[in-house]
């Protein structure tokens, strides 16, 4: 039956081979084995249940909480020629009814449904005239009490299926289970002998970056400014600072939207088809944005804060790069964010045994803040997996800052702790350690160890940050529960015997250039998307749902003139290149028509190959700087290489930043420099419109940034 999946997959969906664990997924499910499956964000979970879906007799049931994922998975199934419905509670009463009567007569190979419906007395009798081969549940990971998403609806799925006359096969999928949470789901959905595969946590796609201490405002606004033609989104643990971040990035001139549960719902859903069908392209948002967005083009996910545990920051970062192109997670962390998750804990609705769990996953969090081992690494072994080569590529793997020799220190607090025998938190050993007159330090007599005041001349703030920095590299450990204490590790004895030095690095995020997309786009590329948009619009469905950007840029390159070389393009099946094939020809026809008319070609254009010949493994904006300083004015390289105009100004003073040569005058016209730098002094530079207003309405920001460049004011 594999053979037959594999058909499948090409014909429906597209695509020649399975991605890793797909094809063992699918064949132990056609064989009539339960399963669990925990395959990363973007590993593509869903095609694992729609192929068996497809491949058995009868209506394979999806449980999900995401009524948004839901909608999408729908409409994409039904463009692939798949019939398939969802029950939520968005329906109306007549929508719902002639879901049942379709379900009812078999018209559906799927049928989605939030588990709060499951208890419904119309679907009760609906169970009973459905054959039902396969039961899917979608975010397994909220059955279980030790999981980061608990969901109490979930807990009644185990008893609803053994209420089924006749138990139909039963798979649960997730991306973030840590090996506790992978047997709890396979006890409370009570799997029978299942097959469990476990593909590998690691997404050799995402960069993954901690920055501490940075002004975070001007940091995103940096980065914002980089990315001009990126879609991201940016995460805050409250609502306030959702409003503040998305007002301030308004007043920059992105094009953003915020989402979070004090808006009315209409607001919400406004905020959220607007990302999803790229009309803005950065989203605002607190946690309770992002599960159910399947939507690929997602090229960054900043955190404003650190979120309460590795699953969710894992979870929500991995919302980045899910068509597998390149993207960057990065998280800005200050100390007090920890307070604010604290806070957000000890408010929540879960019993003390609930809270504790959730305390000591915020300990792991933090240590992921601080850490200098590579970031990647430290995820996959926490969700279980070891042996896992660095990436390469995070923060800490690209930090070549040199490692100062602290072992001096780290003996001095490691010996405190000890001292302290582990019946003490981590604010106490670092007030021992400052030598505090605390009342409660006195009454103990801690002040007569002989580790006392051994910090005098730093800051209580400083000895915090250090002791969680020994926590993050494994030196000491905190407790579980409400109340942690704190004590030494056996990784601290050979530091304390003198064998084993300590090295500390200053945590710093490297720079790296935009790994934007669009920076390689061709004309052809942004036709094919232009079209792409028009008709999910004529559709009324994201763009993403007709096609992901990488199977556009693919046809762009190979130019299918042709049904069957576009069927050749990976992610075209035979329903969409039925549907679609015609326009789609005729776009790239008509491009290359107007590529070739004498009238479109540009009177330099020998020059133009020239400067471009042996440009395809040069950074973008170097590409744009060699035919500016070839001679081609702004105007016409944006022409040329299909680019906004903003990019190309960008990529123009980004260059002369890293030292190519350039011609100012051809950037600031005469007489503008003196005027711009007067302008920047009294104005300063927290924000360019400030300086724009002050100066004549001729003086452009490519002059005002040019200025800035020449002159290093930063």
């Amino acid at each position: 039956m594999l053979e037959e999946a594999r058909a499948l997959l090409k014909r429906v969906y597209g695509f020649d081979e399975f991605r890793p664990g797909q094809a063992d997924i699918i064949t132990g499910l056609l064989e009539g084995r339960d399963t669990l499956a925990i395959l990363p964000t973007g590993g593509g979970k869903s095609i694992c249940y729609q192929i068996p879906a497809l491949l058995l007799e009868g209506t394979t049931i999806v449980i999900s909480p995401l009524i948004s994922l839901m909608k999408d998975q729908v409409d994409a199934l039904n463009r692939l020629g798949i019939p398939a419905a969802f029950l939520n509670s968005s329906l109306g009463a007549a929508e719902y009814r002639t879901v049942l009567r379709g379900a009812a007569q078999g018209e559906y190979k799927l049928l989605y449904i939030a588990p709060e419906r499951l208890d419904a007395p119309m679907f009760s009798s609906l169970m009973e005239q459905m054959s039902i081969p396969l039961i899917a549940i979608d975010e397994a990971h909220c059955v279980s009490q030790w999981g980061h998403d608990f969901r109490p609806s979930y807990r009644q799925l185990a008893g609803w299926i053994s209420r089924l006359a006749d138990r139909p096969l039963v798979a649960g999928f997730t991306a973030t289970a840590t090996r506790e949470v992978a047997r709890d789901i396979s006890e409370m959905l009570a799997l029978r002998s299942p097959n469990v595969f476990v593909t590998g946590f690691a997404r050799s796609n995402l960069a993954l970056s901690v920055a501490g201490g940075v002004d975070k405002r001007r940091f995103v606004r940096s980065f914002l400014a980089e990315r001009p033609d990126q879609s991201g989104i940016i995460y805050a643990a409250t609502r306030k600072e959702v409003e503040q971040v998305c007002d301030d990035l308004q007043k920059q001139g992105i094009s953003v939207a915020k989402y979070h549960g004090g808006l009315a719902d209409e607001e919400r859903m406004q905020a959220q088809e607007q990302f999803r069908f790229d009309d803005v392209r950065v989203m605002v948002a607190t946690n309770a944005f992002g599960m159910g967005i399947d939507k690929p083009n997602v090229r960054f996910v900043i955190h404003w804060q650190m979120p309460g545990d590795i699953e969710s920051y894992y979870q929500e970062a991995g919302r980045a790069g899910r068509d597998g192109d390149d993207s960057e997670c990065v998280l800005l962390f200050s100390p007090q964010d920890v307070q604010v998750q604290r806070f957000l804990i000890e408010q929540g609705t879960g019993d003390d045994d609930r809270r504790a769990i959730q305390m000591s996953k915020l300990y792991t969090m933090m240590n992921y803040s601080r850490t200098e081992r590579c970031l990647q690494q430290y995820i996959v072994e926490y969700f279980g997996e070891a042996d896992v080569a660095a990436c390469g590529r995070c923060s800490s793997c690209l930090d070549d800052t040199v490692a100062t020799d602290m072992t001096a220190d780290a003996q001095k607090a490691l010996s405190c702790a000890g001292r302290m025998k582990g019946r003490f938190g981590l604010t106490m050993v670092a007030k021992v350690l400052k030598g505090s007159r605390d009342k409660r330090i006195l009454e103990m007599g801690l002040d007569r160890l002989t580790t006392y005041g051994l910090f005098r001349d730093w800051a209580e703030k400083e000895i915090t940050e250090w002791l969680y920095w020994l926590v993050a590299e494994g030196y000491m450990r905190v407790s579980d529960g409400a109340y942690p204490t704190v004590s030494i590790t056996a990784r601290a004895l050979p530091v304390l015997e003198g064998k084993e030095q300590v090295f500390q690095k200053r945590k710093e995020i490297k720079r790296r250039a935009s790994t934007s997309v669009s920076a390689a786009s061709s004309p052809l590329f942004e036709a094919l998307r232009g079209w792409r948009k028009e008709a999910a619009a004529r559709e009324n469905v994201p763009p993403f749902i007709l096609f992901f950007d990488a199977t556009l840029r693919e046809m762009a390159d190979a130019k299918p003139q042709s049904h069957e070389e576009l069927l050749s393009i990976k992610g075209v099946g035979s329903a969409k290149a039925q549907k679609y094939g015609d326009e789609i020809i005729e776009v790239i026809r008509a491009h290359a028509g107007a590529a070739d008319h004498p009238a479109g070609k540009d009177q330099s254009s020998r020059t133009q190959r020239e400067t471009l010949e042996g440009t395809e493994d040069q950074p973008s904006h170097l590409v744009s700087m060699a035919l500016f300083q070839a001679g081609h004015t702004v105007k016409e390289i944006s022409e040329l290489r299909g680019m906004g105009k903003v990019t190309i100004e960008g990529h123009i003073i980004r260059a002369a930043g890293e030292g190519e040569a350039v011609d100012w005058p051809s950037i600031i016209p005469e007489g503008q420099e003196e005027l711009i730098l007067q302008a920047i002094e009294e104005q300063g530079i927290d924000k360019l419109k400030p300086i724009k207003d002050a100066l004549p309405a001729e003086v452009t920001y490519f002059a005002i940034h040019g200025v800035m460049c020449k002159h290093d004011i930063r």
